[in-house]
């Protein structure tokens, strides 16, 4: 199902995790990893060492490089690196789609609670321009990655956007022989109480109606196991606590926007799941 996977790389701490996360999938897939390495143009990183002009960020990149290449040879994964110029965020997503990639591994930074994870980093700004699929993988010592994801967790409200990343996301939990799991989220905490009263059935049925959409797209693609859920609540926090509920291994969410403009709204569902789940986040685009 994946046959090209671009992992951006920089060596940070956590990286080598993400490394061995992305080779796993590369293994299972028998695809190739792409790991890329971008100087960022915004810095200065020109200097004169011993009479020549050299880009420090270049020379970091290669080394860095090098490194990684060392660990996927001992991994038996096939690779191939490059040290690219540019703007980190658009550089990774114009790079995804003119080397056709079929999924962009980023790490991120993610803490527990949204508060606490860095706005406008370079996997943020990925996540929401890229129209190839991202699986974001938060770089925590405390944390264990999983391969192959047994359990796979797919949020809907039954929009264009979450249906569309459901077909991607029920092909790669068939071709895993994965549980799906289907939660649909009723967020009636902002209405009051005569509203809920008379809109909670109707808003009940629509979430149901959502995960059987999923239900059915699954079970077409041979998934046999398959659960389904509807909860009332905040959606990122019954997201969070089905994951930690269910030992869910991987999230899958919808995104939709065009190019040239951010694809997740600040603060959207999507947008605070990437952030704060501690599982990898796969996030499918959705094109106006």
């Amino acid at each position: 199902m994946y046959e090209d996977i671009l992992l951006p790389f920089d060596g940070s701490d956590g990286a080598a995790e993400v490394l061995h996360h992305a080779a796993e999938i590369a293994h299972w897939a028998d695809a190739t990893i792409h790991v890329l390495y971008v100087a960022d143009t915004t810095r200065d990183s020109v200097t004169v060492v011993e009479g020549e002009t050299v880009d420090a960020l270049v020379q970091e990149g290669e080394d860095i490089l090098d490194e990684a290449a060392k660990t996927l040879d001992t991994l038996g994964v096939s690779y191939d690196t490059n040290v690219v110029q540019g703007n980190p965020a658009s550089t990774i997503v114009e790079y995804a789609e003119e080397y056709d990639q079929d999924l962009v591994v980023m790490p991120t930074h993610g803490r527990e609670g949204v508060s606490r994870y860095l706005i406008g980093s370079v996997s943020e700004k990925v996540v929401r321009l890229s129209s190839v699929p991202v699986l974001t993988v938060r770089m925590q010592p405390d944390e264990t990655l999983k391969f192959p994801y047994e359990n796979v967790l797919i949020p809907t409200d039954g929009s264009g956007a979450s249906t569309h990343a459901a077909t991607h996301l029920v092909e790669f939990a068939a071709a895993l022989d994965a549980t799906v799991h289907v939660l649909s989220v009723v967020d009636d905490t902002t209405l009051g109480a005569d509203i809920r009263s008379t809109s909670g059935k109707e808003n009940e049925q629509a979430a149901t109606d959502a995960v059987e959409t999923v239900i059915s797209e699954a079970e077409s693609r041979g998934v046999t196991n398959t659960v389904r859920h509807v909860e009332h609540g905040t959606p990122v926090e019954e997201i969070l606590d089905y994951i930690d509920a269910n030992d869910i291994q991987v999230v899958g969410m919808g995104t939709t926007g065009r190019r040239g403009t951010d694809r997740i709204l600040l603060g959207s569902v999507a947008e605070k799941t990437v952030r704060s789940a501690p599982v990898p986040v796969m996030t499918v685009a959705e094109r106006e």
